[in-house]
């Protein structure tokens, strides 16, 4: 292989405030998709190398990220996971015209305006949460209670939920998750009558205590706790709460039964690990497999790859994709990876079952 290197700007949560756990997932997969990729030669026999920056959840630390990485010369970024990070990225990224592959944000407005320099792996918030509001009402839940955290992102989710849910004679009950303790939020669940509560809020404050009350009070029992932005896919959620982190619903974006390459991938990232890879890890691994076939067919340029986005379909470790535009979405678009809602089997929390599967 040539010796002069393609470099990928990598993005991820690497330290608090940001979920360290889902950082260091997102990262693993895409550090072994370069190292798979200039194995077999590279692209066009050129080797990749990725260049990481650490975001810390922090919108202006990834912003400052993005204008070292540019003056470094990568020719593409990769990654995040925090949305309202990623959304800061994909600003500066269409402002300095560098393709930005978002592999794990997933909210709707992740940019402001339509621009052909951002494309993502991940589905929009809207998919995904209408599918969950489906999986609870099938369950037969007609009085849905947020234990809502203030940003934008759980903003928009309990946006989404309330008209998704009003539409079929469903009720939303917005609780402060924040403002009242866990006893008083008890309170409310019980006084208001609902039958299940999505945890809306960060890990492990407060969403760690609010459950460990939901799960003892004996006014609760049979009270379904979810938790849709996908806490509970990590060990932490489980070191934190032990079985009572279990049997938590939350969305996933793997397919049923994965292929012969994912299988292989999945080994190769338990191995790196040292722990079952979470569906973050796949999102890595695809990122960086999509930005290197933009490359081998468009040339590795910004503007080749971010040309390549909107006129070939991909090969992932989930399937085959393709980006187009979405209504109300201002980047280009997966419409739609595999969507799952899973929980952690009670008797086994390490083992997953798939409850319902969206389309």
């Amino acid at each position: 292989m040539s010796s002069s290197a393609i470099e990928i700007g990598a993005l991820a949560p690497l330290s608090r405030p940001g979920w360290v756990e889902a950082g260091e997932h997102l990262l693993a997969g895409m550090e072994l998709a370069v190292r798979e990729i200039n194995e077999a030669g590279g692209v066009d026999g050129r080797p990749l190398r990725l260049v990481a920056r650490d975001t810390a959840a922090d919108p202006a630390k990834a912003m400052a990220a993005l204008d070292e990485l540019a003056g470094l010369g990568v020719v593409a970024l990769a990654g995040e996971y925090h949305s309202v990070v990623a959304r800061a990225a994909a600003a500066r990224a269409h402002a300095l015209g560098l393709p930005f592959l978002c592999a794990s944000a997933v909210l709707d407005a992740l940019c402001e305006q339509p621009t052909p320099w951002v494309a993502r792996l991940a589905p929009a918030q809207s998919h995904g949460w209408r599918i969950y509001a489906d999986f609870l009402l099938g369950e037969g839940h007609r009085r849905i209670a947020v234990a809502a955290d203030a940003s934008v992102y759980w903003a928009a989710g309990t946006g989404i939920l309330r008209e998704h849910l009003a539409a079929r004679d469903g009720v939303l009950i917005e609780l402060d998750a924040r403002a009242l303790s866990p006893a008083a939020l008890c309170d409310q669940l019980f006084e208001q009558r609902a039958t299940a509560v999505l945890m809306l809020a960060g890990h492990p404050e407060p969403a760690v205590p609010i459950v460990k009350a939901v799960r003892h009070d004996p006014r609760l029992a049979g009270m379904r706790i979810g938790a849709p932005a996908g806490q509970p896919e990590f060990a932490e959620w489980m070191a934190a709460l032990g079985v009572d982190g279990a049997a938590i619903p939350f969305l996933r974006y793997l397919p049923e039964h994965l292929g012969s390459s994912a299988m292989r991938i999945e080994a190769a990232l338990r191995e790196r690990l040292g722990s079952a890879p979470s569906f973050v890890a796949f999102e890595g691994h695809d990122a960086i497999a999509v930005l290197a076939e933009a490359m081998r067919s468009h040339g590795a340029s910004r503007q080749g790859i971010a040309e390549a986005w909107g006129q070939k379909s991909f090969e992932s470790s989930r399937g085959p994709l393709r980006f187009s535009r979405v209504p109300g979405i201002d980047v280009l678009q997966w419409a739609w990876p595999p969507v799952q809602v899973v929980e952690r089997d009670s008797s086994k929390p390490d083992r997953f079952r798939v409850l319902h599967t969206g389309v």
